[in-house]
């Protein structure tokens, strides 16, 4: 199989988790696939997803499987695993994934709106720090059943939604305002496929790194 792949892509990095998780990281060859929507679209990706996006996982027979949410479900039950058994169980999955996901589109679509500088929308900013706000408090109360409920998918996309929050929003002071999330978090970042799949700012030398840019916004404040 082949994966169109970035270090810095949140989506990705779910794929990587699961694949690493299942014990499948060695039958996909990841190939480094740059894309970004102020941009054109990469002629190598678009070729594979008319959508331009990833990640895009290629099966052995030509078949392109988008967006993380398939792949994930593809590679899971590819696997036999991540698979609940009641429906109540499937549903909240079903859930936090969509929390998940959600919250990484916000994040990533507040980004964009933000490198508008002075031309930036301040109504859809501030309803995006607003929703922010509300997911992660949102998550916060769900610590428990997060915690006590076997790893999921849905645990992935949340977590690795509260990775972009971390890596693209630096000094949010997230981790301060939610020690219990943030534990959970913590111990996620420990295990293996967690910590394998770290993102990497891979960015050119001549582009500022993330962590010197200087916080949007924190949730103390």
């Amino acid at each position: 199989m082949k994966l169109h792949w970035s270090p810095r892509s949140p989506f990705v990095r779910k794929v990587m988790i699961v694949l690493n998780e299942t014990g499948q990281i060695d039958q996909v060859e990841c190939v480094r696939s740059a894309v970004a929507m102020a941009t054109e679209p990469n002629p190598d990706v678009l070729a594979d997803n008319p959508l331009g996006k990833i990640p895009t996982l290629v099966l052995e027979d030509g078949t392109a499987l988008f967006d993380s949410r398939v792949i994930c479900t593809y590679l899971a039950e590819r696997a036999g695993m991540f698979q609940p058994v009641s429906a109540a169980e499937r549903f909240r999955q079903l859930r936090w994934e969509a929390l998940g996901d959600g919250l990484t589109d916000i994040l990533l679509l507040w980004r964009i709106e933000r490198t508008r500088e002075e031309k930036a929308d301040s109504v859809i900013c501030a309803a995006f720090e607003t929703k922010v706000r509300a997911t992660v408090a949102r998550l916060d109360a769900e610590v428990d059943p997060l915690s006590q409920t076997p790893l999921g998918l849905g645990q992935i996309a949340i977590f690795c939604a509260l990775g972009q929050l971390e890596f693209r929003w630096p000094g949010t002071g997230w981790r301060e305002a939610f020690p219990r999330l943030a534990e959970w978090f913590a111990g996620l970042e420990m295990r293996p496929s967690f910590a394998r799949t770290a993102v990497v700012d891979d960015a050119p030398a001549s582009v500022p790194p993330v962590a010197s840019q200087p916080a949007a916004f924190t949730f103390g404040g």
